[in-house]
Formats: structure tokens, sequence, C-alpha cells
């Protein structure tokens, strides 16, 4: 049996394994949520960090008193602050990666990070 190459039983498990940790790889890779955003408060001496899908409301301690964050519907915004100008109130809810809301005066800071799959919202900036 000149130049044929017969397959043995271990070249069987070889090629096996090398599909099994094909298909491992890819599924690691690519099955991860793409749209993996976290919200992130900062207070004068602790940060606290949650997925953007939870549903959460914090009372963050700063100098002038409590700053109330809350997290629903996949959005955040401040419920109240002690400050005087009530900016932060004022400014809204936040959702996507990058916004952000500051109440200087209490020292209180609250960002979305996370990551937009391909599909995701463009702005500007992306082209």
């Amino acid at each position: 049996m000149k130049g044929k190459f017969p397959l043995k039983p271990l070249d069987f498990v070889v090629i096996g394994a090398a599909a099994a940790l094909t298909a491992f790889s890819a599924f690691m890779i690519y099955a991860k949520p793409q749209n993996t955003h976290q919200v992130m408060i900062q207070g004068s001496n602790k940060v606290w960090v949650f997925p953007l899908d939870a549903e959460e409301t914090v009372t963050v301690p700063g100098p002038l008193g409590d700053t109330v964050v809350e997290i629903r519907d996949r959005r955040a915004h401040v419920l109240s602050s002690p400050c005087d100008n009530q900016t932060c109130v004022a400014a809204g809810h936040i959702e996507s990666d990058g916004q952000w809301v500051a109440c200087l005066p209490n020292n209180v800071f609250v960002i979305i990070e996370g990551k937009d799959d391909i599909n995701g919202i463009l702005d500007s900036t992306s082209w």
C-alpha cells in the first residue's frame, strides 16, 4: 500500500479535538452579548457599578447630603439632590454609552459605559 495514507483511530481523536476546539472558540467569541452597558456612580468615598438593565435606586452620600440616583428601564437619572440649582435633576435620563450627569456641589458623578453593537445607533462622530 505504497502512496496511501490510512487513517488510524488516534487520527480521528485529534481531528475531533481540533473541531471541538474550533467550535468552542467560535462560541466564546460570538455568543457574548453585544450590548454590555453599565452605570457607574461615583460618590465622595465610594463607587457603585450596576448593569444598565438593573432596577436600582442608590442613595449616594455627599458633602451637602444625599443624592438619589435611579436606574430603571435601561436608563439612569438623578431623582433628587440637596444642591441649590438642581441641574443634575433637570438633566433628565441618560441611556447611551458616554452619557453622563453630575452633581458637582455634592461630588456625585453618573456615567454610562459600555459597548454598542455594530448595528447600534450611529452618531456624527462615527463617520
